[in-house]
């Protein structure tokens, strides 16, 4: 099984635009894979701008917010791609597409990192962030997996989230679960 790094991406369109979206990138020897799932925002601006930054990041309510229409986190300008950076990122690579392997449903874009920056210390995840990345991951998936999963997962990181989170995660953990409230009225 390969290793996985999430992380926050953020892609540009040719008009400027700029999407947030979390993906795991996955390594490949020394190219990280973007495998986004079709249709997605993230796989057409990678189509028509083949490049992208990935932002490492310790406040989980960007993952959070990403998945609950909350993406308008201030950024700045990539140094070496035509991306952005988030301001909140600790670190970040510039990611540059040398190959795409097509698929109708998850295409994977081969790159490699051009550029690579630290801007602040990073201290590790407690449990409770933990959990939200774990929770946002199952509500990236609430169309794709069996109810009962979901409920006993979402169980499960509940723990943690009583016991360790702070203020952040707690808002994290709030916005995931109005999704999963609308999630459960329509199953």
């Amino acid at each position: 099984m390969p290793l996985i790094v999430e992380t926050i991406v953020t892609t540009r369109a040719k008009s400027g635009q700029v999407h947030v979206a979390p993906l795991g990138l996955i390594e490949a020897g020394d190219h990280w894979i973007i495998a986004p799932f079709s249709p997605s925002t993230t796989l057409d601006n990678l189509r028509e701008n083949p490049c992208a930054v990935a932002n490492h990041v310790d406040d989980v309510r960007i993952f959070a917010g990403c998945l609950t229409g909350r993406k308008n986190w201030p950024m700045k300008r990539a140094e070496k791609v035509d991306g952005a950076v988030l301001k909140a990122a600790l670190s970040h690579w510039e990611l540059k597409v040398e190959r795409l392997e097509d698929d109708d449903v998850r295409p994977r874009f081969h790159c490699r990192a051009i550029y690579r920056a630290g801007h602040k210390p990073w201290t590790g995840y407690n449990r409770a962030q933990a959990a939200v990345l774990e929770a946002a991951v199952l509500v990236s998936r609430l169309k794709m997996l069996p109810r009962e999963k979901v409920e006993s997962e979402l169980e499960y990181l509940q723990i943690a989230i009583s016991k360790t989170a702070g203020e952040r995660e707690e808002e994290a953990w709030g916005w995931l679960m109005e999704k999963v409230e609308a999630w459960r009225e329509t199953v």
